[in-house]
């Protein structure tokens, strides 16, 4: 099967402590559900607010995230799916595309790295 990652975009700065019990227990069942909608979870990470990303450009160091921008990445997760079409029902029916926030769905290239 192909691998997806699924980037979750969200308001800035995107803090994952400021879901609701709710909105917290949405994202939960919705990787439970991968598996029913034809796909596999291998690993998802949700991330700190954009207010804590460094950006390093060359040899210039800056603190906040690379771009600044209303939407920021707030977490990202890599699944296998048999196909794009099931890849995006996946993406789609992500909770933070109800809360106001967006999804971007890109097939994985390569592993880069062999641990």
């Amino acid at each position: 099967m192909a691998q997806y990652a699924i980037l979750l975009y969200a308001k800035a700065p995107a803090d994952p402590d400021d879901l609701t019990p709710e909105e917290s227990e949405a994202h939960h069942q919705h990787g439970q559900d991968v598996a029913k909608l034809g796909g596999t979870m291998l690993t998802a990470f949700a991330l700190q607010p954009s207010t804590t990303a460094t950006t390093v450009r060359g040899d210039a160091i800056t603190d906040g995230p690379f771009l600044d921008a209303k939407e920021v990445v707030a977490g990202v997760y890599v699944i296998e799916a048999p196909d794009l079409d099931v890849a995006l029902e996946i993406a789609r029916r992500n909770p933070i595309t109800q809360l106001g926030g967006g999804v971007e769905v890109r097939p994985v290239a390569s592993g880069f790295f062999e641990g």
